[in-house]
């Protein structure tokens, strides 16, 4: 878990091919320049639309994917900013309220797919084992060739478990920074609850 957490702690947005990996709408190729402008923490109008993009394509109807973890990743360090601003900064406290929104989801999504049997079923070893090339997608986006590979068995098993188990162990990274917002004007105790 503590390496897991390293791996949480240093992953920066260039450290991800964005292009390689899937959400519910194609690839998160674009992920990078939505994270360039919430961690900007400037105007909360392009903030919205872009953490909108980001969530609409990593969560959908209690599907994660490949993408989701390592988005969660990032946005856990930009909640930790975030949360350090919010006194001082409203963009960074709308940034706040909405991350602690999605990592609501999140903890539900994978209580949800633990009772259908398979969020935490011999996930990969590793979190940093999403990027190993084997689980990538290719370096050239076709939407056709992607359709064809969602019709066969897109994901390997332990690939697919591992979309709920690593964006839940972000969550469980962020657990002192959640404890410490208890009986603040940003209470976290609907996430807490459920890890």
């Amino acid at each position: 878990m503590e390496s897991n957490h390293t791996f949480i702690q240093n992953l920066k947005i260039e450290d991800v091919p964005w292009h390689r990996l899937t959400t519910a709408y194609g690839r998160a190729t674009d992920f990078p320049e939505y994270f360039q402008i919430i961690q900007e923490m400037s105007e909360i109008d392009r903030v919205s639309e872009a953490m909108t993009e980001i969530v609409s394509c990593i969560e959908h109807q209690g599907t994660l994917w490949h993408s989701t973890p390592l988005a969660m990743a990032i946005f856990a360090r930009i909640f930790e900013n975030a949360v350090s601003k919010m006194d001082t900064n409203e963009c960074a406290r709308f940034i706040a309220g909405n991350l602690l929104e999605l990592f609501q989801i999140i903890a539900v999504c994978f209580q949800d797919a633990q009772e259908m049997g398979f969020a935490d079923d011999d996930p990969l070893p590793n979190f940093s084992d999403l990027l190993k090339e084997e689980y990538l997608w290719s370096e050239e986006y076709d939407p056709d060739e992607d359709e064809a590979r969602y019709e066969d068995e897109p994901f390997p098993e332990e690939l697919f478990c591992s979309f709920w188990f690593y964006s839940y162990e972000v969550l469980q990274y962020l657990r002192p920074i959640l404890e410490k917002l208890e009986g603040t004007a940003l209470d976290a105790e609907n996430v807490l609850t459920l890890l």
